[in-house]
């Protein structure tokens, strides 16, 4: 059936061979030789055919040619050209094809970014997002979204939501959505073998330009990080204000007892005055803690950054340490190569080693010992601080850097401290690019780790925790 001829050739064929028996017709009864009528059919065929060529590629081919472009053009392919010559009003025709191919693919070239673009914004999105057409279905979910709730692309498109998706309040909120067709918000958490995530889903309504209701898009925000900074804000305010109660109730109700008559008694007024005294002087440290910790900060703090020599901070820190231990008989060693120098803040480098050593003495039982080591390894300085004292168990590890925490609230407030030592610690190790680490066993003792760059302007990387 393949090689049968087209209708359109048949068509030709048809015509030649009328106009060839035509003529035939005419010439017969004139032409008596057989021969000469069969040269001057022959004649006359072969110009027949030279037209017949001249003006099916002059009119006829020119007319396929477009025709065959356009259906390329319907079925989107719109790199198809129309190349035949032409002149005329085909001509014109051809050069339109041309301009609308070129227009469609310039369309379709831009089509592809845009879609391309929006398909990179949508996957790359630090929110959840989630496309639902009017009947329910779900068209589109990014990366984030199966980050969130897990599965596959293909386990949430072309399902109805609520067979895919199990959280009744993304439920509610699609519902809320269609009904009310209003942006609707709500909050919920999820559950998982860690700590709490916190979500934030909120449900806009998609109409067309009839304002007629065609789905809704989900975008679901990731509010965690927010919801424990308010709640690290609201322990800090309760902490505060509970550091500051009690000395304050103890100032208050000594000063009552003086001014009611007890200040009559010498004995009893200097001892009730030297009470109110360190009662004044433990808001006065912890105001101190509190305005270094606000500076520490701030955006736009700044480290005097200078040539710190090891030698000399051992120097202006060990005699007060020394002086500090010898009221508890505790033993004070140092393993120190005075040679290094190091780029940082002499002065906040000062008050790390000081923190770290008066803790590891207020934590260590009388006659204990104490060591500092400070050595190179590669491109950082490692500052050790071991003690023999209390310990800290593995479950409050991970929470000792944090302001007010305690281990042991009544034994930490009979050492004098405010409880914002090791944050204050903490940060100014990381804003040197450094980082410090802990390791402790119940009744064994505790080692504080800080490593520092010699070279602050190096970028931070994964320290490992090497002994020398």
């Amino acid at each position: 059936m393949k090689n049968l001829p087209s209708k359109k050739s048949l068509t030709y064929i048809s015509i030649i061979a009328l106009v060839i028996l035509v003529t035939g017709i005419i010439l017969f009864p004139v032409v008596t030789n057989i021969y000469i009528l069969f040269a001057v059919l022959i004649i006359e065929l072969i110009v027949f055919l030279i037209m017949l060529f001249f003006l099916f590629d002059k009119y006829v081919k020119p007319i396929e040619v477009a025709s065959d472009t356009m259906d390329k053009l319907l079925q989107g392919n719109y790199h198809a050209r129309v190349h035949h010559a032409m002149e005329g009003t085909i001509g014109e025709l051809s050069t339109k094809i041309n301009s609308l191919a070129r227009n469609l693919s310039e369309l379709t070239i831009q089509e592809q970014i845009q879609a391309e673009q929006l398909s990179t914004v949508i996957e790359n999105s630090e929110s959840g997002l989630v496309l639902i057409d009017e009947k329910g279905y779900i068209h589109i979910v990014n990366r984030k979204f199966i980050s969130m709730f897990g599965k596959k692309t293909s386990d949430y498109i072309g399902h109805l939501y609520y067979d895919v998706l199990e959280n009744e309040q993304i439920h509610h909120t699609v519902q809320e959505t269609f009904l009310y067709e209003q942006n609707v918000k709500h909050l919920f958490s999820l559950v998982s073998d860690d700590d709490p995530v916190y979500l934030e889903i909120v449900g806009a309504p998609l109409f067309d330009e009839r304002n007629t209701l065609k789905g809704a898009v989900l975008v679901i925000y990731d509010i965690t990080e927010f919801k424990n900074i308010e709640v690290m804000r609201k322990d800090f305010v309760a902490n505060v204000s509970h550091e500051l109660k009690t000395p304050i109730t103890s100032i208050k109700g000594f000063a009552e007892t003086l001014i009611d008559g007890a200040g009559e008694d010498p004995t009893t007024r200097n001892q009730f005055l030297n009470i109110i005294f360190d009662e004044s002087k433990r808001i006065q440290l912890l105001i101190e803690d509190l305005l270094i910790l606000s500076r520490l900060e701030k955006d736009e703090f700044t480290l005097s950054i200078s040539e710190v020599n090891v030698g000399e901070l051992e120097d202006e820190i060990m005699p007060v340490v020394e002086q500090r231990a010898a009221e508890k008989e505790i033993n004070v060693t140092t393993n120190i190569d005075r040679t290094i120098n190091f780029s940082a803040d002499g002065e906040k480098m000062k008050q790390v080693i000081l923190n770290l050593l008066m803790n590891a003495i207020s934590y260590t039982p009388e006659r204990g010992f104490i060591s500092l080591d400070i050595f190179n390894i590669e491109d950082y300085v490692h500052f050790q601080v071991a003690d023999s004292g209390i310990g800290i168990g593995k479950d409050y590890l991970p929470r000792i850097f944090e302001r007010f925490y305690r281990v042991d609230k009544a034994r930490s407030r009979d050492t004098g401290g405010t409880g914002l030592g090791l944050a204050i610690v903490k940060h100014i190790v990381e804003v040197h690019h450094g980082e410090i680490t802990v390791d402790s066993e119940v009744e064994k003792g505790t080692t504080f780790t800080v490593c520092i760059p010699h070279d602050r302007k190096k970028n931070n990387h994964t320290l490992l925790n090497k002994k020398s």
